[in-house]
């Protein structure tokens, strides 16, 4: 077999094409995020990104290959959010309690229900937890965002990474709750006591301080 003429592989990198990529990892991660990962199939990112079936199949031909470039652009997203959100911290601001309300704004974006969603699906899908295990030991060792997610705790050690776990999966789960009454002021009770508690974590807060009459 001839090999391929080097102008026909380069094509694959021209300004256009780099711009369809995007528009359909952009349209991938909206569907995810709201259609959930068993409706994201390459037709109906193609639809959504309204290109061409021949256009879908020229940049990512299987489902997987979609899948993988998809996650890798959400993690790129979320890397880009973090380092927005550790350059935002308001003068004179608790650094902890800046993390805790930074995280859980950003759980609600589109790049973290996403990848929410890919998780909860990893549970029952070899192909999709094959493919985030990476991410999430990435994440899990804050390889991610550590600039940012390090100012939950003042130092190393046991207790400095509990309190980093302790308001990270606290905020992740009541993200995925489903809060049938009382949202905001339930949810703002709970923000409360997850910031005392990372607070009495981190040696800046007593136990008599977790919920203060």
């Amino acid at each position: 077999m001839r090999p391929m003429p080097e102008a026909v592989s380069v094509s694959r990198d021209t300004p256009k094409s780099r711009r369809t990529r995007a528009r359909i990892l952009e349209e991938a991660v909206r569907v995810i995020a709201e259609n959930g990962y068993a409706a994201t199939t390459n037709a109906a990112v193609a639809e959504a990104a309204e290109i061409t079936r021949g256009a879908m199949l020229y940049h990512f031909p299987t489902r997987e290959s979609l899948l993988e470039a998809a996650i890798d652009f959400i993690q790129a997203q979320r890397a880009e959010m973090f380092r927005d959100a550790a350059d935002s911290l308001p003068p004179g601001a608790d650094v902890t309690e800046h993390a805790i309300e930074t995280y859980w704004d950003l759980l609600h974006r589109l790049p973290f229900v996403a990848f929410a969603e890919l998780e909860a699906a990893s549970r029952t899908d070899a192909l999709v937890r094959d493919l985030l295990t990476p991410s999430l030991a990435e994440f899990d060792r804050a390889q991610i965002g550590d600039h940012f997610l390090k100012m939950l705790h003042a130092g190393a050690g046991p207790r400095f990474q509990a309190s980093r776990d302790l308001a990270r999966f606290m905020l992740e789960g009541m993200a995925r709750a489903q809060v049938t009454y009382d949202k905001d002021e339930r949810v703002e009770r709970l923000l409360t006591v997850i910031k005392r508690a990372t607070h009495m974590l981190n040696r800046k807060g007593g136990v008599t301080d977790l919920w203060p009459e």
